[in-house]
Order: C-alpha cells, then structure tokens, then sequence
C-alpha cells in the first residue's frame, strides 16, 4: 500500500474514533455503522491496491469529503442538543421565580420568564403608564405590525396630488419608547411628499424622559428629516380637548390629524384619508383602531364599525346602516353617527365648524360632541376601512381616579346646548333629576351663537335621520333608586348576576340600582338601554310563588309573565293583572326579601319623577 494512502486512513480512523468519543450517546449507533461501512471499503481497498492505486486515492478522496460531510453535520446536530438543553435549563430554573405581582393584570398571560427584579421594574413602569413600557422599551422602534386592512384596499390607486397633512400626537405623561415608536411609523409609513409636520403636544407631563432625551430624538429625527417635528407643551394640565386646539391652532397642513401618541400607523393610512377628505372637504374622518394589548402589546384586529354612543354619552362601537353592508366591500367608508376621538378633518374646516369645544374639562365627550355638531351643522362623520391605526388600550387612564364624574359634567354640556327638548335622556343616564343636578357645565352662551350662526338643524333631525337606533326614552315617568317606607335603608336591586331574582339591599345607588317605570306599565331594574336593538329588564309577578322575577321584557312576553304594574311616588306597587303588591318582608332566615304578595300597605318612592310637562316631548 502507499504510503499516503496509509497515512490518509489513519488520519480518517483518528478522525472517527475522536469523534465517536465526543459525540453525544443520541447519534452513536447511526457514526457506528457508517464507521462500518467506511472500514470495509478501505480493507477492499487495500487488498486491490497494487492494481488500482490511482483509482482508490480518488475514492478515497471522495471518502474523505462524505466523512467530512457527516462530521459537519453531527457537530451541528450536537451544537443543537445542547442548545436545547441549555434552553430547558433556563426554562427550569426560571419556572421556580416566584410570581412578585401574582394579582397585577401585567402578569395574567405575560412575565412568567423574568426575573423577581425585573418583575417589579415592569410592574412599577405599568402602573405609571398603564401599559407594558417595560416590554416596549425593549421592542424595535420600527417593528413589523401585520396589515390587516380589508383586502381590497392593497388594490386601491390613490391620486397623486392629494392634500398635505399635519399630524398631532398628544400625550400625558407617556413612556418615551410609545412615542417615539409613534413618530417612527408616522414617517415610514406615511409618503415624504403629504407629510407636513408632527406636532407633539404634551399636557404638562411630569416624566422626566419627555424632555431632554425626547428632544435628542427629535434632533436625530431633523438630521434625516430637518424641520418635520415640533413641540407645544402646557405650561398646566388642561385636558385632552384643550390638548387637541393646540396642536390643530399651530398646525398648517392641508389636513389635521390628531391623534393619541400611543399608537402606530399602518401602511397607507394617509393615503384613503387625504383623498376622502379631496372629494368633500366638508367630512370629518376617522380610521378603523386595531387594538394593542397593554400587557404583550400585540395587535389584535378590529373590524371596520361605526362610531357611536349611548345616552350617557359613553362611546362604544355600532354596525354600520344596513346600505352599508349590501355594498359587499368591507373597503368601503360607513357614515358613522360620532367619532372615537382620533379624528381627520381638512383644517380650515374644522375651524370653520367650531373646532372644539374648549369648554368640556379633562377627559369625555368632546368627541360626541363633535359628531353631532358636524351632522347637524353641514358635514357628516365616516369611518374608512383602508385607514388603519394600531391603538393601546391602557389598563388605566392617567387623568383622573374616576374619569365619569368627567364625563357626566361633559355630558350635560353637550346636552344642554346641542339635545333640545331630548337633554334630559342625558339626566336618567345619570340618575341625576331632571332640575337642580348641582353640576357646573360652564359658560355654554358662544356655544349657542356658534349653532345658531352656522343655523344649525333640530336634535330630531339627528336622531331621524343619522341615528334613528338611538331610543328616545319618551314615555319615562320615574327614575332611579326605589325605597320602601317600611325599611328605607334598603333599595330594589337587579340581585346576583347572571340570575333572574331580585332583591332588596343596602342602598348605594349605583347602576344595579337604577330602576325605571314606563308610562305603559314596564318597570325595568338594573339600568335602562339607550338602544332601540337592545333589551330591558323587566320587574315581573310569575303568579306562582313568594318571589318575582327578573327577565328581558320580550322573554316575559313570551312566557306571558305579568310583567305590567301600576305605581305612583309614595303609593304601592301593584301588579295590573295578578293584584299582588311588590313588598318587603323578613325572610325565616332574619333577612329581608323583596316579594310579591297581596298589599299589606306599604308605599314605595322612587329618586326622580318626570314632571308632566316634560312628558310631551
């Protein structure tokens, strides 16, 4: 034999015998058969060497390469085990962290894998801001967010020559990272061409990274884009409303949008806006919001919905008017009767139709507000499809403890200059009375000019023609909690939810509370709905047994419950058909129930009545 040829088969036996001893015992019997293999060929090889050489120093070559080829592929097959097996280490070391905020919302599906000190900086950085700044400090500030526009708006071609646009982010108290990631996607999604500016409003926030930090990135930002950013800041907190008429008063773009600074924007979310806005400067707009959780900050899509409210003047999403679903093109814009609060509006008429009401204080309703004025006073509001804008909902706001006591001032501002003869719907959502509610609403008399010179149209027109869903609520005769004479520290209460048993109880006077009678009998427990497509609760004798019921009112029907009483403030309630009176008794338990039995004589009163002359509207 050779003299190579023997070196290079002891070399490749070394090779083997050194890899067989390192490799893991997992992949051992597949190395010893090839190994096998390998030794076979080379022992017929060197029997036939003197008559082929030349042909077994090729094939032996080739040899080397496929032995080559597998210890390559072993050495990565090992590198992988132990990976693995490193992960599962740290997986078990870290399954046995104790949970440090076990009730904290942030850790219900997020956080089982850091450490106890980096649980309580997350946890302290959620309570500040209400959201993951934690988890959003360590994201890209360009992260890939799905496009889940309807389909057909990929297809969509828009003009070239559309308006420029303005861009408001306003913020309280905001984690740097939300916004600057805002800024981020605003830039790369939106075309150089139509973005006029973005101006960061700040309502006197206290967080020491919006300010020299937050203005080293707008420096960053100028180097690629020079002029593109600027900030207003409030010298005192002034609220979301007075947030919004500042960055739309320095504003000069064709176009204003204003927007929450925790959001990111979509590809082309400009783009269906501007030349909306192009055909009918006289629209107010608002995109379709995609929900990102304040906990993982994924994004969770939201389908294309109107934008609405109750009588409370809470918002809340609506399906669109039936003509909008015959269309079959979920790309298509839907009238809406309000926006949610990020609103598109071409800015010279949004100044023309009054803007913002900079009455309204800290939080609520401004938005509604809105709404309603455009429709009564020359515009109409749309929601477009092709405009997505992926939005945080904090676990908490940062303005006030508890935002309603807001929103029921807001509410009756609203009310008392826009509702006419319907503002005390705005009452009974409140359980407030009908007169004398003790709540400031402010100056509202340039409110009133304003519609007056813009000759506005009536409340009915609106609720005729834009949201004829919305009940009126013409028949209420009284409202709110009801009290028997004979233990008047107890109220009618809707009882343990879900169940159909009413009860009596501490009085607080909170929504389980709220009771309503109707002029035709009805008497609903536990709230009344604002929406002609939703179903009361009504107060019902099943004729049998001590106790009554309570059950959707069409439920009743059906069953032919009687569910029909009369009652008059400080008199009984008395069922019309079963004659049986709605009292309190002691229980055998020593606690009082809430029964229908024959009239012993006991009178109820309830918190508000509506006064005749209100009944006619």
């Amino acid at each position: 034999m050779h003299r190579s040829t023997r070196m290079r088969s002891g070399w490749i036996k070394g090779v083997l015998i050194a890899f067989v001893s390192a490799s893991s015992l997992l992949y051992l019997g597949s190395i010893k058969r090839e190994v096998h293999t390998h030794t076979e060929r080379l022992q017929r090889a060197h029997q036939n060497d003197s008559i082929r050489g030349q042909g077994m120093l090729k094939r032996m070559d080739k040899m080397e390469a496929d032995i080559n080829t597998l210890l390559n592929l072993m050495n990565k097959l090992e590198k992988k085990e132990l990976v693995a097996q490193k992960k599962e280490e740290v997986k078990k070391e870290r399954k046995v962290v104790r949970k440090r905020f076990p009730n904290s919302a942030l850790f219900m599906k997020w956080g089982d894998e850091l450490s106890e000190e980096e649980q309580k900086e997350a946890e302290k950085l959620f309570q500040r801001y209400g959201y993951n700044a934690y988890l959003s400090d360590r994201l890209p500030l360009n992260r890939e967010i799905q496009d889940t526009r309807p389909h057909r708006c990929a297809e969509r071609k828009y003009p070239e020559d559309l308006p420029t646009i303005s861009v408001v982010l306003i913020y309280l108290d905001e984690a740097l990272s939300v916004i600057k990631r805002a800024i981020r996607s605003i830039i790369d999604k939106t075309p150089a061409r139509l973005l006029k500016e973005i101006i960061l409003v700040d309502d006197h926030s206290s967080n020491e990274d919006l300010m020299e930090k937050l203005d080293e990135y707008i420096t960053l930002i100028h180097e690629e884009c020079p002029g593109l950013v600027k900030k207003v800041k409030h010298s005192q907190q002034l609220g979301l409303t007075q947030a919004r008429l500042s960055g739309w008063k320095v504003a000069v773009g064709d176009v204003v949008a204003i927007l929450d600074a925790h959001i990111e924007v979509h590809v082309q979310w400009a783009e269906p806006l501007l030349a909306r806005i192009k055909e009918d400067r006289t629209i107010v707009l608002t995109p379709v919001f995609d929900k990102v959780n304040f906990d993982d900050l994924t994004l969770i899509p939201y389908v294309p919905a109107a934008d609405a409210f109750d009588w409370a003047l809470w918002c809340m999403y609506e399906s669109f008017r039936p003509e909008w679903y015959t269309l079959k093109d979920e790309s298509q814009p839907g009238k809406s009767p309000s926006i949610m609060g990020i609103l598109v509006a071409d800015r010279k008429f949004f100044g023309e139709i009054g803007s913002l009401d900079g009455g309204m204080k800290i939080y609520g309703g401004e938005n509604v507000e809105l709404g309603i004025r455009v429709w009564l006073c020359g515009g109409s509001i749309e929601v477009i499809p092709c405009s997505k804008i992926a939005h945080i909902e904090r676990a908490k706001k940062p303005y006030l403890p508890d935002l309603s006591v807001m929103v029921k001032r807001n509410a009756l501002r609203v009310a008392e200059v826009w509702l006419d003869e319907y503002k005390y719907n705005v009452n009974i959502a409140w359980n407030l009375p009908l007169e004398n509610h003790g709540i400031d609403i402010g100056d509202v008399t340039e409110r009133k000019k304003l519609r007056e010179r813009l000759n506005c149209k009536p409340f009915k027109w609106y609720l005729d023609n834009v949201y004829p869903m919305l009940d009126p609520l013409h028949d209420i005769i009284s409202y709110g909690a009801l009290i028997s004479d004979l233990k008047q520290d107890l109220c009618i209460d809707q009882g343990p939810m879900p169940g159909n048993t009413p009860i009596v109880y501490a009085c607080h006077y909170y929504s389980p509370q709220h009771c309503y009678y109707r002029s035709n009998g009805e008497l609903y427990i536990g709230g009344i709905k604002s929406h002609k497509y939703n179903n009361n609760r009504c107060l019902v004798d099943v004729g049998t047994g001590l106790y009554p019921g309570l059950y959707d009112c069409k439920v009743a029907q059906q069953k032919k419950f009687h569910m029909l009483w009369d009652f008059k403030q400080d008199g009984p309630i008395q069922n019309r058909e079963t004659k049986r009176c709605l009292e309190v008794a002691m229980g055998e338990d020593g606690y009082y129930k809430l029964v229908a039995q024959q009239c012993t004589g006991q009178s109820w009163k309830i918190q508000n009545l509506v006064k005749d002359r209100l009944k006619t509207r």
